[in-house]
């Protein structure tokens, strides 16, 4: 059955049997999180030389460290990232010490998550699945005959400087067991009997020691160890599934105010873009006033934009920050068509604010600089890059709160291997590097985040306007006194890095920023930018006038003579 949650039992065994030491390690962590996991580990480590330190702190080490990486990376790469750094740990350990020379571990975890069990591997432990009868061995030994050994281990955490690990990923299905064991288990019981004993339907502990005791008495001379995990239940369809079934959604002729989708009474359209329009609505369900975006009916042939609207509700489930917009997530089987629901947040956007006065203050647009900062340093911070920051899609609350909106377009570099084929984003908002082709990451964004800012101060840009289909030299940054010469000179400073043509010169993140300018507008003197001359603003323009000038006098010196 499908749940709202993953729900697994486990137990575990391990006997030293004829060993003087006992060098296996296992244990099994949950982790209830944005999303639920399940880790199982098991490690062998490499007898007489530290290997029960190193299977016992990669085991434990692992368990710590991937449910700290972000969920935003996929699965392959947090696990990638962790046993990476373990390896380095367990190798340097057997560089150093003479007593653990060639320390090392096999290791083999099974990270149960959503609707897919993903096994990382390296070595001879195993993980097997017994799924309706049937045993299915899920991992590859890494090991070669040797003349005078059994096999020799050619992968293990700690035998080189980098480790070789395989990644392989399978559906969940209920009441699928599964079994993590070292090779004083599978050397020792045959297929036949693994499967004999995994089907005796008794609690996964039973069962494991049941597994180890045979093994011991069926003549192993090796540990035994060995972890069973038998799935209640797997959850509701996760981000991966959504997209599959939003094809099923309908994308209807858009709807007019005064209109009723599904319980949302529209009452007034606020925007009409390019691939959606938003209506500010009455549910008449909650009795709270949302937002709803609907697809333009140009974009059914465009996938992209489709799953578009299942990515901006997944993406703002995972940041649950107070500077990003919510996604509404609607209970099955209300939603007709496709469409996706927000909360309604009372004030303006950034562009309207630009476009009435007063003109925004100093001080007021520093604040506004700060709160945008950490809202963008909120999603990259967790491996999202929103590619589309500008003032259009940042709102200001009228209790002076600030969300960014309109996560539809944003990139996951950790889940996504490949860019799309058209990077999305405002041209004059985009970085120089996002006309080359790259797919944008965080100091993209922090770019357009600069131009944000600049616009906010001067309402122009630094580098001119860039018009669709263009292709901008970014030649000259236009100096922020150009247009403010009020302002002090250490913002035009921030600004021009932030909007700096080549990355590596930006700041390196946008918390950076906004304690930049958190600290210079507490502690730095307000100097304003003296005027420059016309000579500095604009040369050519004064030699043209100068020209003028000196021609006029040469019209009226002809004239009087």
């Amino acid at each position: 059955m499908s749940g709202n949650q993953l729900e697994v039992r486990f137990g575990q065994a391990s006997e030293q049997g004829r060993r003087e030491t006992n060098d296996d390690f296992a244990s099994v962590r949950e982790h209830d999180g944005s999303a639920r996991t399940v880790v199982a580990a098991i490690a062998d480590g490499v007898s007489g030389a530290g290997g029960r330190p190193a299977a016992e702190t990669t085991v434990r080490g692992f368990l710590d460290g991937f449910p700290s990486e972000p969920v935003t990376l996929s699965v392959e790469r947090a696990a990638s990232r962790v046993l990476a750094a373990l390896n380095r740990w367990v190798h340097a350990q057997g560089q150093q010490d003479v007593l653990r020379r060639g320390m090392s571990t096999t290791f083999t975890a099974a990270i149960l998550r959503g609707r897919r069990l993903h096994s990382v591997h390296v070595g001879d432990t195993r993980t097997y699945r017994l799924r309706d009868g049937a045993l299915t061995l899920l991992t590859r030994d890494h090991t070669r005959d040797h003349p005078d050994l059994r096999h020799v281990l050619v992968r293990a955490v700690g035998l080189e400087e980098t480790v070789r690990a395989d990644y392989s990923a399978w559906d969940l299905i209920p009441h699928d067991r599964y079994l993590l064991c070292c090779d004083g288990v599978h050397a020792t019981l045959k297929n036949d009997r693994l499967q004999q004993l995994l089907a005796e339907r008794t609690a996964p502990d039973e069962v494991a020691s049941r597994i180890v005791t045979a093994a011991i008495e069926a003549g192993s001379h090796d540990n035994a160890t060995a972890v069973v995990l038998d799935v209640l239940a797997v959850p509701a369809a996760d981000r991966l599934d959504l997209e599959a079934l939003v094809a099923d959604l309908p994308i209807l002729e858009l709807p007019k105010v005064g209109e009723a989708v599904d319980g949302f009474h529209l009452e007034e359209q606020v925007s009409d873009g390019r691939y959606s329009r938003l209506f500010r609505a009455k549910d008449t369900v909650n009795q709270r006033e949302v937002i709803v975006k609907f697809p333009h009916p140009r974009v059914i042939a465009e996938a992209a934009y489709r799953n578009a609207f299942v990515r901006e509700a997944w993406v703002a489930s995972q940041v649950r920050s107070p500077y990003v917009s919510e996604v509404i997530e609607l209970p099955t089987g209300r939603q007709t068509r496709l469409y996706s629901v927000m909360p309604y947040y009372s004030g303006e956007t950034l562009e309207h604010r630009l476009k009435r006065a007063p003109r925004v203050t100093f001080e007021e647009g520093v604040r506004i600089g700060i709160l945008l900062a950490k809202a963008v340093y909120a999603l990259n911070r967790r491996y999202i890059v929103h590619r589309d920051i500008k003032p259009d899609n940042v709102m200001l609350a009228t209790d002076g709160s600030l969300r960014l909106l309109d996560l539809g377009v944003a990139r996951l570099p950790g889940l996504e291997a490949a860019p799309d084929d058209a990077i999305p984003g405002t041209p004059s908002y985009m970085a120089p590097e996002l006309f080359d082709g790259q797919a944008g990451d965080e100091r993209s964004d922090l770019y357009a985040l600069g131009v944000t800012l600049y616009r906010l101060f001067s309402g122009h840009y630094p580098y001119g306007e860039v018009e669709a289909f263009s292709r901008p030299r970014f030649a000259k940054r236009i100096p922020l006194s150009q247009y403010r010469p009020d302002l002090p000179a250490w913002l035009d400073a921030l600004l021009a890095r932030a909007t700096a043509v080549d990355p590596a010169q930006r700041f390196g993140d946008a918390m950076e920023l906004a304690i930049e300018l958190e600290h210079s507008l507490a502690h730095a003197p307000r100097v304003v930018v003296q005027r420059q001359s016309l000579y500095e603003r604009n040369p050519l323009r004064f030699w043209k006038i100068v020209s003028l000038l000196l021609f006029a006098t040469l019209l009226v010196v002809l004239a009087l003579r």
